[in-house]
């Protein structure tokens, strides 16, 4: 066994050796369904369709294969006390709402009843108590994976308050924008990964004998459900910052309260808390909006927390239970995106907008008001860090 030593990656994973791992990679379900549509078709290789459908495959594919690295590092390492099974080394448990287990795809995940709200590619914890979760992706510019980071590390401060909690990064080398991840993040190069082995295993019409899984879960792995966390209720606690933030008696916001620490902490994960509602008279004003809208209709109005920490007002229009529209406005310009009818903002709003009554409406003065106290406190942050 090895000393106790910090994370640093191993010669065998930064060169991204087979050796150790058996046929396990060929073992994995993978969605091939659109990319082998394609190959049926001949499609050029270096078509853009092909690109990013084969693209998005050796994302996969890169992901199993460093999780059954990970695997052999735990094992090998006294650094790590616990390391969460997933995939086919794994019992199989079903995915418990309000608590980490294992999703129908066998992948790591924290969900409430109806909705998946993190899914986490490794996780593990040392002995010097950090709880961390592992990201892998073969994505150049890092950026977006920066924005989940945020929201994923908020979770598990929220459910794991015992822990510490770190993230390792796995990129392959060429990854851009590293420099810019938070001190919490440990960040490892591997060479350049091809999936380009395990395509062709998949497309082979006579397909090569594999060994069988090399299935491991002793020593120090656990199940997802294992690691005992905090309870944490996702809308309950969503409904009590509603309720709280609007529940100052001087002013439309408790502007101390929604600054807390805490607070902030949870608005990491849910990115945007929603604060009241717009008539449709006063949003049509304020958003342009076109087309007919029922005298009742409400358009939720939310705080949004961008990634530069600062918070904006965003508005939501919900015209069926599937049906929701966003519209933000950004130097006087006004942008509608239509959201994903089986997201998880879609769920939020129609929870959120079923617990506001009538003492919920804004009006444009307020409006104003909210907006300046958002630019006034942006600003002074801006300038403290100055």
């Amino acid at each position: 066994m090895s000393q106790i030593h910090p994370l640093d990656m191993s010669e065998s994973i930064k060169l991204l050796e087979t050796a150790d791992i058996a046929d396990n990679l060929y073992h994995y379900d993978y969605n091939t369904k659109h990319l082998l549509s394609l190959l049926a078709k001949n499609i050029e290789v270096d078509d853009p369709a092909y690109m990013s459908s084969f693209r998005s495959f050796e994302g996969e594919v890169f992901e199993n294969f460093v999780y059954e690295k990970l695997l052999r590092y735990a094992q090998d390492n006294e650094y790590i006390e616990k390391f969460v099974l997933k995939g086919f080394h794994q019992n199989k448990h079903k995915a418990y709402a309000n608590t980490l287990s294992i999703s129908e795809k066998e992948q790591i995940v924290y969900r409430t009843k109806s909705r998946e709200i993190s899914e986490f590619d490794a996780m593990f914890v040392t002995v010097k108590n950090e709880l961390y979760f592992v990201e892998m992706t073969l994505v150049k510019s890092v950026l977006k994976l920066r924005r989940r980071l945020r929201k994923k590390k908020a979770l598990l401060e929220i459910i794991f308050p015992n822990y510490e909690i770190k993230a390792l990064i796995i990129l392959n080398d060429g990854a851009t924008g590293a420099k810019q991840f938070p001190d919490y993040c440990k960040v490892w190069f591997t060479k350049e990964f091809s999936a380009g082995d395990v395509l062709d295993q998949i497309i082979a019409k006579d397909k090569r004998q594999l060994v069988p899984k090399d299935i491991i879960n002793g020593g120090c792995m656990i199940e997802a459900h294992e690691l005992k966390l905090h309870p944490f209720r996702y809308y309950n606690t969503m409904s009590w910052i509603t309720k709280t933030i609007r529940s100052h008696k001087k002013h439309i916001l408790d502007m101390s309260f929604l600054m807390n620490f805490k607070v902030q902490r949870y608005h990491d994960l849910y990115n945007k808390f929603y604060v009241g509602y717009l008539n449709v008279e006063n949003a049509t004003k304020m958003l342009k909006l076109e087309g007919e809208y029922a005298d009742t209709q409400r358009v939720m109005v939310a705080l949004e927390k961008k990634h530069s920490d600062e918070i904006v007002l965003t508005y939501y229009i919900q015209t069926g239970r599937k049906k929701l529209y966003l519209y933000t406005i950004e130097n006087g310009k006004i942008t509608k995106e239509k959201k994903d009818p089986y997201g998880i903002t879609v769920t939020e709003v129609f929870h959120i907008n079923k617990q506001m009554d009538n003492s919920y409406e804004m009006n444009l003065t307020h409006i104003g008001v909210v907006k300046k106290l958002l630019k006034d406190r942006f600003t002074s942050a801006i300038t403290k860090e100055d």
